[in-house]
């Protein structure tokens, strides 16, 4: 560790001791002022890790995930309590919930009888969750007798397959001894057979073979199970029961439901019970039910990512991602993107999910795209520099959607010994064509020219010939860019030898225009 890692550390001890002193709050125990302070620490800690921000990002998220978690859990809880302390606090009385004097009146208890007949009609709706002891128990009776007798009769099938195997070892034996004349008795011959039959493994003659394939009793009723299972499906659906019927689909059989026809089926779904949305709840499913290597279908993931973070489910989508339980594609890297310009409070863990996936996809550009708008601005150019299939377009494609004189500097400055990713003279004659981006072009000319590097960068552009520099000359007069123009011409005019050609007798005005 570096003298200035252990100054940084320091630091922030001092820091978090000098705020928790401040704040005066608590020294056990949850406090939300202590956790304000050591998210606000982790938050510099990340900012100076370059190397492992993206990592430390991560677990940051997955941390914040849990600490919302648990303060829903905390929430419920104290709900809990406040209405067993309301239900404890009320008087004893010969009816529920009613002192001996309201039960003398009639209006009264006709509201109580009101309110208990809403009760009672919830417990009938949530009782199809529900059997009771007895049924239970009846139940399993059944499951074993039916399991017994299944394994019962899988033996006397099994008994009856080797059977038949014999006797048709024995036929075609019998077979063959006739053709070949009869020239042994038969009762020797018999005798012979049944010797190498008793010699000869059931695994020699097929025991796994498809003889008996059509009487297997799993493959009989298949085709009535799985019609009976999708018809608990659409029952489940038809009731409003989302959350059945969400895990119905996740458990389906070969994964018959877990395509996106369901999930459309449940988008179509606009008025349901609770805050989770059908869709919502049936992506849920999906995940907790996925097994591990098999990711949702790429459609799949599109749609449920996009449902989740739609309704905040911002833990969800970090599941999913983290976990590898969708199918990464450049659609679904796009859809993390746009929700993170859309919504501040999860910008920057929306483009740390969007790089994962488009580093799965090996989508370069945009990996480096989304460490910029994450402010990671070192680290993109340092990414970019280290990358061998970066091309000028994808540097100018970046340079568009975040406008950056930092990275440009450094993509426009030799690397490790080496030249340039991005010629000056390039990037600026291109760039000076999109009105958006001149204002950036301009400011790193006049940077160069403030640093005394112009004549540098021109001279060191084996890219960009003094043709197209006496063009980016011609660009910048008309942009009213007179000292910048004239400051190229003259290091151009200062070479021995160098004549400068203007594209057209316009620019070759201009510039006369310059030197008057």
């Amino acid at each position: 560790m570096s003298e200035g890692d252990r100054r940084f550390l320091r630091s922030l001890y001092e820091e978090i001791e000098q705020e928790k002193r401040l704040l005066q709050g608590p020294g056990e125990g949850p406090d939300q002022q202590r956790l304000t302070i050591y998210t606000s620490v982790f938050n510099k800690v990340i900012g100076r890790a370059i190397a492992y921000r993206s990592l430390l990002s991560t677990i940051k998220t997955e941390y914040d995930g849990v600490i919302r978690a648990g303060r829903g859990k905390e929430g419920e809880a104290r709900a809990a309590r406040r209405r067993l302390a309301a239900v404890d606090s009320q008087p004893a009385s010969l009816a529920s919930c009613l002192t001996l004097e309201e039960s003398g009146h009639p209006e009264v208890l006709s509201r109580h009888l009101v309110c208990l007949e809403g009760e009672r009609d919830a417990l009938l709706a949530r009782r199809h969750h529900y059997v009771s002891l007895e049924v239970k128990a009846e139940l399993d009776t059944k499951m074993k007798t039916t399991e017994d007798q299944r394994d019962q009769l899988t033996a006397e099938n099994h008994r009856l397959y080797l059977l038949y195997q014999a006797l048709r070892f024995v036929s075609d034996s019998l077979v063959r001894w006739e053709e070949s004349g009869q020239q042994v008795p038969v009762e020797d011959f018999l005798r012979s057979t049944l010797e190498d039959l008793s010699q000869t493994s059931e695994s020699d003659h097929g025991a796994d073979g498809d003889v008996f394939e059509d009487d297997e009793p799993t493959k009989v009723n298949r085709s009535q199970l799985l019609t009976d299972y999708l018809k608990r499906f659409v029952e489940a659906f038809e009731a409003g029961q989302f959350e059945d019927a969400a895990l119905l689909a996740a458990r389906s059989p070969h994964g018959v439901l877990r395509n996106t026809k369901t999930m459309e089926m449940f988008k179509e779904v606009s008025e349901y019970q609770g805050k989770t949305p059908p869709l919502l709840q049936l992506f849920q499913a999906l995940l907790m039910s996925s097994p591990d290597g098999v990711p949702l279908p790429p459609a799949v993931s599109l749609e449920g990512v996009r449902c989740a973070l739609e309704h905040g489910s911002v833990a969800l989508v970090s599941h999913a991602v983290t976990q590898h339980k969708l199918t990464f594609t450049e659609a679904l890297g796009d859809i993390l993107t746009e929700h993170a310009q859309k919504d501040g409070g999860v910008t920057d863990a929306c483009l740390v999910w969007a790089t994962v996936v488009y580093q799965a996809c090996s989508l370069h550009r945009k990996i480096a795209l989304s460490m910029c708008r994450r402010g990671l601005i070192h680290g993109a150019a340092e990414f970019i520099n280290h990358c061998q299939n970066f091309t000028t377009e994808d540097c100018i494609w970046v340079l568009c959607r975040c406008p950056s004189l930092s990275l440009l500097q450094r993509l426009t400055e030799r690397h490790q010994g080496r030249a340039a990713i991005l010629s000056v003279g390039e990037a600026c004659s291109t760039l000076l064509l999109i009105p958006e981006q001149q204002e950036l072009v301009l400011q790193l000319l006049d940077h160069l020219v403030t640093e005394g590097r112009l004549e540098t960068a021109i001279l060191q552009d084996a890219v960009c010939p003094a043709e197209g520099w006496a063009e980016l000359a011609s660009l910048c007069a008309r942009l009213n860019q007179t000292r910048l123009s004239q400051e190229i011409l003259s290091v151009l005019l200062a070479q021995t030898g160098t004549s400068v050609l203007f594209p057209d007798p316009e620019g070759a005005r201009l510039m006369e225009h310059v030197f008057l």
